[in-house]
């Protein structure tokens, strides 16, 4: 019974700091300033760890994993993960699926749904990790009725040209973690802006595939290059500008 009671007593506690966390800041995260961490062969670099006014935990990293390697045997958890694939080619496992691919390609994979990657190309793969919980909990049905886990390679998305640039659709559904969760690719032409500096309830990351640009972040603006990642919360004002030459590149996506 005793035992019973400090469990209790744990639990409570940790809500309770959970709670009164502050969100994470919005802000461009440098991938030249990310600390670099060499663990069993493989290099981890901490990008941001905390709450969200939607999410009660949001980790991200990067990781780069040397050829024909696998970081850690296939495995699952409670959280939801959005692997996005930055250099080389690597082999991803969800559930009973397996596909091979490259560069821009993502796996979005569901609560308790074991999965794994592996290097299959001759040269050091490195790919982002998205985990996240909901501060309304997760819904697993909902997140297999909708389509459950998914591997979309970059090179069989339809491109569609628009009259600032173009887009590729990756999904737009709900999740087991998210009401809503949509991701999309933009290709912005020379000197052009994404939109107006505007707000809204859903959360966002933008990060930057090619080229130069600027993010508006809360009336300030911020230089951000290939590799940088930008997260914004609810609410926060924000837009993007292409200041480079030639066309610019970023991923997309927002969940509440």
């Amino acid at each position: 019974m005793f035992e019973k009671i400090l469990l209790c007593m744990a639990n409570c506690l940790t809500v309770t700091m959970i709670m009164a966390q502050e969100n994470l800041p919005s802000k461009v995260h440098s991938w030249s300033g990310l600390s670099e961490n060499k663990v069993e062969g493989r290099i981890s670099r901490p990008i941001l760890e905390g709450c969200t006014t939607h999410l009660q935990y949001f980790e991200i990293h990067a990781t780069t994993i040397g050829a024909h390697s696998m970081p850690h045997a296939a495995h699952s958890h409670l959280d939801e993960e959005l692997l996005i694939v930055k250099e080389g080619t690597l082999e991803v496992t969800a559930g009973d699926q397996v596909k091979t691919f490259g560069p821009k390609s993502i796996a979005l994979i569901q609560p308790n749904i074991s999965h794994g990657f592996r290097n299959v190309g001759n040269s050091p793969a490195t790919y982002y990790v998205l985990r996240y919980r909901s501060k309304s909990g997760v819904d697993p049905v909902r997140g297999e009725q909708d389509g459950g886990s998914i591997l979309v390679d970059f090179e069989e998305l339809e491109y569609k040209n628009h009259d600032r640039g173009g887009r590729r659709n990756y999904f737009d559904r709900p999740t087991g973690m998210c009401e809503d969760f949509e991701m999309h690719m933009t290709n912005l032409n020379e000197g052009n802006d994404s939109h107006a500096p505007h707000t809204h309830v859903v959360e966002e990351i933008i990060l930057i595939t090619e080229g130069e640009v600027e993010m508006h972040i809360d009336g300030e603006w911020f230089k951000a290059a290939p590799g940088d990642l930008v997260f914004l919360d609810s609410m926060v004002p924000h837009a993007a500008k292409n200041v480079g030459k030639g066309q610019c590149q970023y991923f997309a996506f927002q969940w509440k």
